[in-house]
């Protein structure tokens, strides 16, 4: 009786671990799987934004007062270049920079409007942990503003430089030096304006 009984357990073991044994096989190869998989970061919808503000704060506080107001109402920043003798040619005429963010810094004759080129340069975001090949917009601007205001022609040098409509439309650009020409025109009757209430303010 107890060899008959002996027998059906090892008969139904048998059966019933063709059934588990891969199941437990498989169960543990998932959970080393997952103790093998690095953690994730949890996704943050605010982070790009929290970025760009800190960005436009540095921004703003690095650069002038001029530049900021241009940066904040025209979305660029214009800057002189310093060696107009030398630049393409022109011996003599001054000339300027549109910086904008992400797009080549478009150089121009300042008392023409005359494209002389574009020069791309690019400033990867290296941060960690979310470090990508884009910066936020208002560091991209404060790079470059860095860049051409402390060596210009180093920055020119090592730039890819193609002529003006490679990337940028000239109808683009000579919109946004006639947005800048009427900005600087309302910016200095604004202050003058200011000027003149403060010497009344004086008088009086």
């Amino acid at each position: 009786m107890l060899l008959a009984l002996a027998a059906s357990a090892l008969v139904a073991l048998a059966l019933l671990s063709d059934l588990i044994f891969p199941r437990l096989v498989a169960a543990w190869s998932r959970h080393r799987a997952r103790r093998r998989k690095a953690p994730e970061l949890a996704f943050d919808p605010g982070r790009e934004r929290r970025a760009e503000q800190r960005a436009r704060e540095l921004l703003r506080s690095c650069v002038g007062d001029e530049e900021w107001a241009m940066y904040r109402e025209l979305g660029f920043i214009r800057v002189w270049g310093t060696q107009p003798s030398a630049r393409d040619g022109h011996a003599g005429a001054e000339y300027a920079y549109l910086v904008y963010p992400h797009r080549p810094i478009i150089a121009y004759l300042a008392q023409t409007g005359r494209l002389l080129g574009e020069y791309c340069v690019t400033f990867p975001d290296e941060s960690r942990p979310y470090g990508s090949a884009w910066l936020p917009d208002s560091d991209d601007v404060l790079a470059k503003w860095m860049a051409l205001t402390g060596d210009e022609d180093r920055l020119i040098s090592t730039a890819n430089m193609h002529l003006p409509g490679r990337q940028v439309d000239p109808a683009q650009v000579a919109r946004d030096l006639w947005r800048l020409s009427r900005w600087e025109r309302a910016r200095m009757r604004e202050i003058a304006g200011r000027e003149l209430g403060a010497r009344r303010d004086t008088l009086a």
